[in-house]
């Protein structure tokens, strides 16, 4: 198992708005494309130890800040800069040419077009990258573990809402060595696979809490998404 192929060998294409809410609104997947889930009562003992140790490594992270990169089996690429502080808050920025920042505040995920001149927003809580920023993070806690996959060099789990089994699949990475999270990937429901991937990884520091709070720029459309 590995993570994902540098999409740099292939050429650059902007993924669509759709796409991109992938990162933070994937969680649309075919229940057909879910492997077999397994309970985590169900799983074995080396299981439920790497799953502690996820758990270990989100609990002890407050305030993270990373470059991402994120790329779609159509073909979309983009790049930005992540900032996480828990609980409930994320900011998404995304590098030219692509028009999207995302912000989470501890409430609602903001997605704002700054093209069209466009915000949406959608509960936290219903999208993916929410399981990462609850204010504890238990895979026992509104979470079942469906596959877990491991090498040498690289550790994955994956997850779904068992209330809404239909709302599709979250895959967490990590690195060994030293045990690190470096990657998720969502599938939606039209079957694409968005993956974004995390490098230059800092812990710690203080961010301006303006950086997670949005107020509707003038002119701009607004939309509420409660699903």
């Amino acid at each position: 198992m590995t993570t994902t192929n540098d999409p740099r060998d292939n050429a650059f294409a902007i993924p669509t708005r759709r796409n991109l809410l992938g990162l933070a609104l994937g969680f649309g997947a075919l229940a057909a494309a879910l492997r077999p889930g397994a309970a985590l009562a169900a799983l074995g003992d080396r299981d439920k130890a790497d799953i502690a140790r996820v758990e270990t490594l989100f609990n002890g992270i407050e305030t993270m800040e990373a470059r991402f990169t994120q790329v779609d089996s159509n073909g979309g690429y983009a790049q930005g800069r992540l900032l996480l502080r828990r609980p409930g808050r994320l900011r998404f920025e995304y590098d030219a040419p692509t028009p999207l920042l995302i912000v989470a505040d501890g409430t609602w995920l903001v997605v704002y077009d700054k093209e069209i001149k466009q915000v949406d927003r959608y509960p936290l809580g219903r999208t993916p990258i929410g399981v990462l920023v609850r204010d504890h993070v238990s895979f026992a806690d509104g979470l079942e573990v469906t596959e877990i996959q491991r090498d040498a060099q690289a550790f994955a789990v994956s997850v779904i809402d068992p209330d809404h089994k239909d709302d599709g699949k979250l895959t967490l990475v990590f690195t060994e060595n030293p045990f690190e999270f470096r990657q998720w990937q969502v599938l939606d429901a039209q079957g694409i696979t968005t993956v974004v991937s995390l490098e230059d990884i800092r812990r710690g520091g203080s961010f301006d809490p303006k950086l997670f709070t949005f107020i509707d720029p003038p002119g701009a459309t607004a939309s509420r998404h409660d699903r």
